[in-house]
């Protein structure tokens, strides 16, 4: 009875970085496990980018009541910067206007000083509801624009997490096809190992055959020729 060869175990593989093993393929029973080593920097930043998605994630539209005041501190900020603004253009044009007409007519009770005044006033009345406008826009534009930093915010953390995940997706093919070729190495020189005890076996047994027609002294070597195909 001929002794086979036996067959090559699983054949692991690795992937190591300046000599730190990175990722590996091995086999656990009849399961092949993959495994991405961390480092701790590694971890603690995916960890942390998972933790600051999910907190940030269940409050995205909510404003505390921090945010609600720094919002209405910059809308009051516009809002005076505005009132300042109208201020500045129309005040001096009614000290003008005063001085013009207490020049010219020595009293404000006249057509002339009562019809400036209402134009003035008009335009400034103008001016006023044009800036209430544009106070409901700022605060439309403030709240758009805390919202998208917030979801950019989320968009980085993301990132994070998935670049992160496509560097272990890497590392870890490259450990399973390091563990592949290993595999295919092993079954290729069985394969291999197995048509060389076929031959031997076959020659084997034509030159048993030969031998034991050449007398006693054949035989006894076609013997030893078989017991020798036993350990190969």
């Amino acid at each position: 009875m001929g002794k086979s060869s036996k067959y090559p175990s699983y054949s692991g593989g690795t992937i190591s970085i300046n000599g730190e093993n990175k990722a590996s393929t091995t086999q656990n029973g009849n399961t092949i496990n993959s495994n991405y080593n961390m480092s701790d920097d590694e971890r603690r930043a995916y960890e942390y980018a998972q933790k600051s998605f999910a907190d940030s994630l269940s409050k995205i539209n909510i404003f505390d009541d921090d945010t609600k005041k720094n919002l209405q501190s910059q809308l009051d900020a516009y809002t005076l910067n505005g009132q300042k603004i109208i201020n500045d253009i129309y005040t001096p044009m009614l000290e003008d206007m005063k001085t013009d007409v207490a020049s010219r007519f020595g009293n404000f009770d006249n057509s002339v000083f009562m019809d400036n005044l209402n134009e003035i006033e008009t335009k400034r009345a103008e001016s006023v509801n044009n800036l209430a406008q544009d106070v409901l826009a700022k605060r439309d534009e403030l709240i758009s624009n805390e919202l998208a930093q917030r979801y950019t915010y989320l968009g980085f953390l993301q990132d994070i997490q998935n670049q992160m995940n496509s560097n272990i997706l890497n590392y870890i093919t490259g450990s399973q096809q390091n563990s592949s070729a290993g595999n295919n190495y092993n079954a290729q020189a069985y394969a291999a190992n197995q048509s060389s005890n076929s031959t031997f076996s076959n020659y084997a047994n034509l030159a048993s055959g030969a031998l034991s027609m050449m007398g006693p002294y054949g035989m006894a070597a076609s013997a030893a020729l078989q017991i020798a195909k036993q350990y190969v």
